[in-house]
């Protein structure tokens, strides 16, 4: 009996969780329409009676009605709560009503056009479900007992939906005219079916309290869920990164190695070519002698036996002559010395050349300094180094 109660006990456990969870599951009742396309049509009611408030229900003197749709709007709202409306109605001023404190004689047509900026109290008040309130401002020209004037508006009212799509609208608009002229302020109430589309929905704010609970339960199962792992997987790094460690040291002795035999290697090669001297030109000359020949034939010779061997020819000048002159005296030397080279089968991808004139001399005999002829010779040359081996 004994054993059978912490069974018991873990099976009630599990239970309660999932319907727990079941009652957080997010339903159609947490998500609510933010934006949207409205169109309305209905009717109109228009109280011109010069005492708006004082006769504000007298529906029988005061308000003015026609027994057909005479509205008509389309409007825009979005999901700060702003919406934008254009309206259009028509009435009709009856005989024997009130208008402008006095009793009609005729009928007179009514015509307005009207423009407006509404805001959803739900945004403040929370969301209320199927009532929908909103405040507006806004402007418009009515044509009214055969006076047209500008109005300034101000409205109340509030919407009520069946569905995502269908619902009524009511509401009252304050209208005043911009020149007192031009005629009296009015009332204008509103009924209206409205419809709306290009529905954009989201979470209200009892279903984003459920989705961050749920995201919260999830983020928990998924920390027990790491924490049950987590050993396995720090042993498993571990021996990863000490294998890593043991193959990027074998790897580091080895490129060391390679790469000290490389260098000795290179350093022999161009202690092997420094050894073969340079080519010495003679005072304003770019030709080659016949023991300049025979030096670059040497050259060759250590070329074609280490083919990846790729050198670089830079030829000089003495400080003799002019800047211009000298450069291009020693850009002459250059070529010279890589034609002869690569007139013995060398690659031209091999062997590259540049000319620095009287740039780079060997001794002090610059501009202005007594030297002997032996000392500018020296500087008169072209020497090579290695690009790449």
């Amino acid at each position: 009996m004994n054993s059978v109660r912490p069974i018991l006990l873990v099976m009630a456990l599990i239970f309660s969780a999932l319907t727990f969870a079941q009652d957080l599951e997010l339903t159609k009742k947490d998500s609510i329409v933010q934006s949207y396309w409205l169109v309305t049509v209905g009717t109109n009611a228009v109280d011109d009676s010069g005492d708006e408030f004082g006769k504000l229900l007298d529906i029988d003197r005061a308000w003015n009605m026609v027994p057909y749709p005479s509205r008509v709007s389309i409007g825009r709202y979005f999901k700060n709560g702003i919406g934008l409306e254009a309206i259009g109605s028509h009435n009709r001023y009856k005989e024997g009503k009130i208008v402008d404190n006095v009793v009609n004689p005729a009928d007179v047509d009514y015509w307005g056009l009207d423009f407006r900026v509404s805001y959803d109290l739900n945004m403040i008040l929370g969301e209320t479900g199927f009532f929908d309130p909103y405040v507006g401002i806004g402007a418009g020209y009515t044509d009214a007992n055969n006076q047209g004037r500008g109005t300034y508006n101000a409205v109340l009212g509030f919407r009520t939906w069946f569905s995502d799509h269908w619902g009524l609208d009511f509401n009252s608009t304050g209208k005043w005219a911009m020149n007192a002229e031009n005629g009296t302020n009015h009332i204008q109430h509103a009924l209206g079916v409205a419809y709306r589309f290009e529905v954009e929905k989201g979470l209200s704010r009892k279903g984003e309290e459920k989705l961050a609970l749920l995201k919260e339960m999830e983020e928990e199962q998924q920390r027990v869920q790491d924490s049950i792992a987590q050993a396995e997987e720090e042993a498993r790094l571990l021996a990863e990164r000490l294998q890593r460690e043991k193959e990027a040291a074998e790897l580091a002795a080895a490129e060391k190695a390679k790469k000290d035999a490389e260098d000795a290697r290179r350093a022999a090669l161009q202690n092997k070519i420094n050894a073969l001297g340079n080519v010495y030109f003679k005072l304003n000359s770019s030709y080659l002698t016949s023991n300049d020949k025979e030096l670059l034939d040497q050259l060759v010779a250590i070329m074609n036996d280490e083919p990846g061997l790729e050198i670089r020819i830079t030829a000089h000048t003495d400080s003799r002559g002019t800047e211009t002159y000298n450069q291009w005296l020693s850009e002459r030397r250059a070529e010279r010395t890589v034609e002869y080279v690569l007139s013995k089968g060398i690659a031209a991808d091999r062997i590259s050349h540049e000319a620095f004139g009287e740039t780079r001399l060997v001794n002090e005999c610059s501009d202005g300094v007594r030297c002997t002829e032996e000392q500018h010779t020296k500087n008169r040359r072209s020497d090579f180094e290695i690009v790449k081996y």
